[in-house]
């Protein structure tokens, strides 16, 4: 532990990094080739989506930010105070800054795998509440983790804000529920985002923005790979897709080769037939009582759910059964 200011720890468990160069290889070996949405966050990959989230089109966060400044009072009875509030992923702090207004913990723990945005971002939250003890812990919160190392509080709520859940195929998902029920504890909360079903033209908009930025988020990708992999991915010779798959109830990006090429990386050669798709990203959708039951399968109940009122977003306050 390190021990950054008066309020503020620094706990680097050194989560193991993910080998780019090995998964990249092995995601476009296969029949359908694939690369993972956690490799999008190079620092201009992290800038634009930030950008995404400012977009006329792009619904999400501004919405779940109003939901949770018009039920702060609400969720704060809730969560309760004096007990330790824990976020899975540190991005933008907005979000908490709501719920820290709202509520009084004693302690705050953003976890997440990216270490210098999670110092940054605890660090300001510790600058801005001098009273409050933040403790930034650096881990894959998408795996097993015992707080009990650093902390002995009873009472605990968890924020796990921007639909992030749907970024994991159900089985996926229900398994990390699972396992964020286990850290809760019996008396604990659990506070989340869900992006809610609606038309796909809504859908579409809002990940084929007008102004290109998605697009310019999902080529960066392969901008990155060129860089860092040493690869000769002609970047101008793709074009971004995004499409809902109404059956599935996700949004599934896609990077479409426009023209028929070869391609090198370290060795490995890939052939892409004009048509030919890179799949990197599925963004799951729910209604409200898909996801309670995906909720239930993993071990909780809903005690409240918010949406806005044209049913875009939700917010849901669960418990372990």
């Amino acid at each position: 532990m390190e021990v950054v200011a008066n309020n503020f720890y620094f706990h680097d468990l050194q989560p193991a990094p993910d080998d780019f160069h090995a998964e990249v290889i092995a995601g476009l070996s296969g029949e359908t080739k694939r690369l993972s949405p956690k490799f999008f966050y190079d620092e201009r990959g992290s800038q634009l989506f930030d950008a995404i989230t400012r977009l006329p089109e792009y619904y999400p966060t501004r919405t779940e930010i109003g939901l949770l400044n018009r039920y702060r009072e609400d969720i704060a009875r809730m969560l309760g105070d004096d007990g330790l509030l824990i976020e899975l992923g540190s991005g933008s702090d907005a979000k908490m800054r709501v719920l820290l207004e709202a509520i009084q913990p004693i302690a705050y723990a953003p976890i997440d795998i990216s270490h210098e945005p999670l110092r940054l971002a605890a660090g300001a939250i510790a600058q801005d509440y001098p009273e409050l003890e933040v403790h930034a812990i650096c881990a894959d919160y998408s795996k097993p983790l015992a707080l009990s190392d650093f902390f002995d509080v009873r009472q605990r709520a968890v924020f796990f804000p921007g639909s992030n859940i749907g970024n994991f195929d159900p089985t996926e998902a229900c398994a990390l529920l699972r396992r964020i029920a286990r850290l809760l504890g019996p008396d604990g909360r659990l506070l989340i985002g869900v992006d809610l079903k609606k038309e796909p033209a809504r859908l579409h908009a809002a990940y084929n923005d007008t102004q290109g930025v998605t697009a310019e988020f999902n080529l960066n990708l392969l901008t990155r790979i060129n860089r860092e992999l040493d690869a000769d991915f002609d970047v101008a010779a793709f074009r971004h897709e995004a499409v809902y798959n109404e059956k599935l109830g996700r949004v599934e990006m896609h990077l479409v080769a426009a023209a028929p090429q070869h391609v090198r990386i370290d060795g490995c050669c890939f052939e892409f037939q004009a048509g030919e798709s890179i799949h990197t990203e599925n963004s799951y959708k729910f209604s409200i009582e898909e996801f309670q039951t995906l909720a239930a399968q993993a071990g909780l109940t809903g005690m409240q759910v918010w949406q806005d009122d044209d049913a875009l977003f939700s917010v849901h306050c669960l418990q372990p059964i």
